[in-house]
């Protein structure tokens, strides 16, 4: 507290203190000695010579005031590492360390306000009511033995153990945090837990700087990657743990440690799925892959060496799903309380329709489900674009909704943006300092950043790239990956188009260069077909390439509906063949390196674009021979020969083994395999078959009318961000479950049994008893209502429902809309007080993760539409009482939450037009043009958009070619 009272008073004399002098001792920056014209001609005398240091001074604080702003916006935003301010590094220091006391100060108060008000106001009531439904009804023992277990699992903590140093370096609270909490500007929280706690060592912690190896630190309850132990336990104790040395607990002596792929337990190592209740007695945390995804520590990987030099990258086997993408996923960090998450086991719940097993596998291709996400959204926004008024874009059913669920759940965009921006950003470097890029056979993708596997090793790596293993890896760090400035890289070509995730490891994603193979890459083993599938989808849909060509064999023609532009089908090799051998020798007759003339070239004409051949089918002996042929030259031919089986004298083999690990022995890896298998394939075809449906469905429009208590007890807005209120604060980790849950029966006023609700908010499975305690834990947030009645009860039919005066703002948009249909004369008012109810886009800022149901539930669509719907309505209205100004507005309010509207965005124009201002029409026209320039699904807009552009501001091209 006194360190962030001392860094305030000297940022505040700094800023204002430091100004203040100056102007009044020494004058402003500018003199009229350096405003002189014969400055540079005359002979600098004294009084010259004191304006420039009071310049250099003035230039000097400036710089410190940037550093300064730099650091509250990273602290504030908690964007991870500030950006770095060219030319600041001693300045830049000192602020770093002035503004992250000053937050301390400003946590630590943050952080008693709340508690200091919650603990003052009276507790809401328990409604008894919903504890007879959270515990199914077999017999009274069942659930006092269920209350039993939840309240053992509440006596344990989280801790870490401070490891060694690893050569010069020693772990921070930031490192620690960035590594267990997954920010590392939450590092005040490890500190306040454990300021002036006696370490095992004797000394105590006093400084947030200074910590030292083998202290156990207390963690937060939402940290990854650490040990649960009794609450009680001492920390020489949780030390004799952490080095699997016998520990007493419940009169049992016991040891058992974690670690990253198994557990040690009496000496012997036993793998996770045979922990049962010794790990849940003994307190220590279950290792599942989300908890790893969220922030586990990462085992060193080192590059591996020039092949073929082995290095086998294993994953723990999963019981049940040996053959899967990714090994299967509890819901360890959806779940009310963190420690009780980590406790999971096989789920009891599952989402219906065979939802876990579409989850396993899409959700496993997490760069793969970030492309198809983004072609079905350029699909959704040609949905938009002929949509009608009063019908909504066609919604996906069956297997294909499930299949956009785990998509939802499983995209990495960031880690797909990080990708491509970072290999961009490379290339453009290596062009402008005349280099030659190096080739890059393997890359490893992981929370910590992107490493690329370089050969010939390469020692000077350009900034931000860093040089390690004797320049066997380059690598990127996560916080300046992150902080890459896309649109610098507009026109910046892809430097190796050819990347594809071979599988996973359990510390991230390790992808191939096909290109860099310079050959036939087989793919032999078990189910071959099911791991080409995976490597079509990711490679036609990735966003690190640009124009390219993939030319299918055996795979038959319906993945060309989702990226025509890039996929060819063709019913045999024999086919195929002749356009490949005609692009290898012009390659090779040109004599120029495909690298360095890619790096040279523009994103839109890219040199050498790359064409790709993917067979499903093996070849005869006379194609074996014609393929072979391809490889002779061993170059770079910005080609890639994919097939399935042995042929003779292949580059790579990419074997898939039986337990559905992927093993490349010329490269040294072994991942768990990414696969696609047909039905999932299916889905996801059925999915953009639905995207492409130009004719819709009806909107539901609401029938009867609906009862509102005059004075709701709480409020549930959805029309923008998500605000849940008045109800009292949740622990940080509880409220976004908690708001999730009650924002899906808020929309879903029927109800919806407890077991389909845990399958619905945990899709990868969950307990029984996490389940009901999260509900019970949500009834008693809500509270009662005016009468005594629990806001959240369960009806004769064993529903979980919302009371009657819990009340949402959908809900009122969809009676105001009602009402005025039967009201002509009141139109016009209800409608804007419906549309006054709209706040920004549905559930803006929904963390990532969370609301993949709604891929699978018609709200999103409702929505959406008759918010536009709405709109369109009562600009109409305004428009036909020539009130042009209040017609804009009532679009301007329907694209708060429908932006992709284009029928919106023609009403705007048509209103705009009718306000007679050229300026307003020209500025919306302008601002659409530009939106559809920069769309993330994609430019351009809708061709009777144009069409009305054209008649209503025929010059608007002129003006918009420069930008364009």
């Amino acid at each position: 507290m006194i360190v962030g009272i001392g860094a305030l008073i000297v940022l505040a004399a700094l800023m204002g203190g430091v100004p203040y002098a100056l102007l009044r001792y020494a004058g402003p920056p500018l003199s009229p000695e350096l405003l002189s014209g014969d400055l540079l001609t005359r002979q600098i005398g004294t009084g010259t010579a004191v304006a420039i240091l009071v310049l250099l001074v003035w230039l000097t604080w400036f710089q410190l005031v940037i550093c300064v702003i730099v650091e509250v916006y990273a602290g504030i935003r908690r964007i991870g590492m500030p950006a770095r301010v060219p030319l600041s590094g001693g300045p830049q220091a000192l602020a770093n360390r002035l503004v992250s006391a000053a937050l301390m100060l400003f946590t630590v108060s943050a952080a008693a306000i709340p508690l200091t008000a919650f603990s003052s106001a009276p507790p809401p009531a328990r409604p008894t009511v919903v504890a007879s439904a959270l515990h199914t009804p077999a017999s009274t023992d069942a659930s006092t033995a269920s209350l039993d277990s939840l309240e053992a699992v509440r006596q344990v903590k989280k801790v870490y153990v401070v490891q060694p140093p690893h050569g010069r370096h020693h772990e921070s609270l930031w490192e620690i945090a960035d590594k267990c909490l997954g920010d590392g500007r939450r590092y005040p929280e490890i500190y306040r837990l454990n300021q002036h706690k006696t370490q095992p060592d004797g000394t105590r912690l006093q400084m947030a700087d200074l910590i030292r190896p083998g202290w156990v630190l207390d963690m937060p309850d939402d940290a990854r990657g650490v040990h649960v132990v009794p609450v009680d336990e001492t920390r020489e104790a949780t030390l004799k743990r952490h080095a699997g040395e016998p520990v007493e607990a419940d009169g049992r002596t016991q040891f058992v440690v974690q670690d990253a792929g198994h557990r040690r337990t009496g000496g012997t190592d036993v793998s996770r799925d045979r922990l049962g209740t010794v790990n849940r007695e003994a307190g220590v945390e279950q290792g599942t892959s989300e908890a790893r995804n969220a922030g586990q520590e990462e085992r060193k990987i080192s590059t591996p060496p020039s092949p073929p030099p082995h290095r086998a990258y294993h994953l723990p086997a999963q019981k049940g799903t040996g053959a899967t993408a990714v090994p299967s996923v509890k819901s360890a960090d959806r779940t009310a309380k963190p420690e009780q998450a980590d406790r999971l086991q096989k789920p009891e719940t599952q989402d219906t329709g065979g939802g876990l097993d579409l989850i396993d596998y899409l959700a496993g291709g997490s760069l793969a489900a970030a492309g198809l996400l983004a072609a079905l959204g350029r699909r959704r926004r040609e949905q938009l674009w002929n949509r009608a008024f009063g019908r909504r874009i066609a919604r996906p059913r069956g297997d294909a909704a499930g299949a956009e669920v785990a998509l939802r759940l499983g995209s990495d965009a960031p880690g797909s943006r990080m990708l491509d921006n970072g290999l961009r950003l490379l290339g453009k470097l290596l062009a402008e300092q005349g280099r030659v890029p190096p080739t890059v056979y393997a890359v490893h993708l992981s929370a910590r950043g992107l490493d690329l596997w370089v050969h010939p090793p390469e020692p000077d790596a350009p900034e931000p790239w860093e040089s390690h293993d004797g320049g066997r890896t380059w690598r990127l760090p996560a916080h300046e990956g992150r902080g890459i400035d896309e649109h610098a890289l507009a026109d910046a070509p892809a430097p190796y188009p050819g990347l594809v995730s071979l599988g996973v490891t359990d510390s991230g994603r390790v992808l191939i260069d096909l290109e860099a193979a310079h050959g036939v890459i087989a793919v032999t083993g078990h189910r071959v077909r099911d791991a080409l599938a995976a490597l079509a989808v990711e490679l036609v849909t990735n966003r690190w390439s640009d124009r390219m060509r993939v030319t299918l064999v055996g795979f038959g023609g319906d993945l060309s509906m989702i990226a025509p532009e890039r996929v060819r089908v063709v019913g045999s090799l024999a086919e195929a063949l002749p356009e490949l051998e005609s692009q290898a020798e012009e390659v090779a007759a040109s004599g120029d390196g495909v690298l360095t003339g890619r790096v040279h070239a523009r994103a839109a004409d890219p040199a050498w674009p790359p064409h790709f051949l993917l067979s499903a089918i093996a070849p005869d002996p006379d194609e074996a021979v014609r393929l072979a042929r391809l490889g002779r030259l061993g170059t770079r031919m910005a080609a890639g020969y994919v097939v399935a089986g042995d042929v003779p004298h292949p580059t790579w083999t990419w074997e898939i083994t039986e337990d559905g690990k992927a093993k490349v022995d010329a490269l040294g890896v072994t991942v768990a395999a990414q696969l696609l298998p047909r039905r999932h394939y299916d889905a996801v075809i059925e999915l953009f078959r639905t995207a492409e449906r130009l004719d819709g469905e009806p909107v539901r429009e609401e029938e009867a009318p609906q009862e509102f208590t005059t004075s709701p007890t709480i409020n549930v807005r959805i029309l923008g961000p998500v605000e849940i209120g008045p109800v009292p604060p949740l622990e940080e980790g509880r409220a976004e479950l908690a708001s999730e849950m009650v924002v899906y029966l808020a929309s879903h006023p029927a109800g919806v049994h407890p077991v389909v609700l845990g399958g619905i908010l945990w899709p990868r499975g969950v307990q029984s008893v996490v389940r009901d305690a999260t509900i019970a834990r949500v009834a008693d947030w809500l509270g009662t209502d005016s009468e005594g009645r629990p806001n959240l009860r369960t009806d004769d039919t064993g529903r979980l429902r919302l009371g009657p005066e819990v009340r949402s703002d959908w809900q009122l948009f969809r009676e105001l809309v009602r009402r005025s249909h039967n009201d002509p004369g009141a139109r016009a008012v209800l409608l804007e007080r419906a549309l006054g109810l709209v706040r920004g886009p549905l559930l803006n800022g929904r963390p990532r993760g969370r609301y993949a149901w709604l891929a699978a539930d018609e709200l999103e669509y409702e929505v959406s539409a008759s918010v536009a719907d709405a709109a369109h309505r009562l600009c109409e209205v305004r428009l036909a009482h020539g009130d042009a100004e209040a017609a804009v507005a009532a679009v301007r309010a329907g694209l708060l939450l429908a932006a992709d509207d284009e029928g919106l965005w023609r009403d705007l124009l048509r209103a705009a037009h009718a306000t007679g201002d050229p300026l307003k029409l020209r500025a919306v026209v302008d601002g659409l043009h530009r939106r559809a320039a920069s769309h993330p699904y994609g430019g351009g807009m809708a061709p009777e958009t144009e069409a009305l552009i054209d008649e209503l501001l025929p010059s608007w091209r002129l003006h918009s070619m420069p930008s364009a």
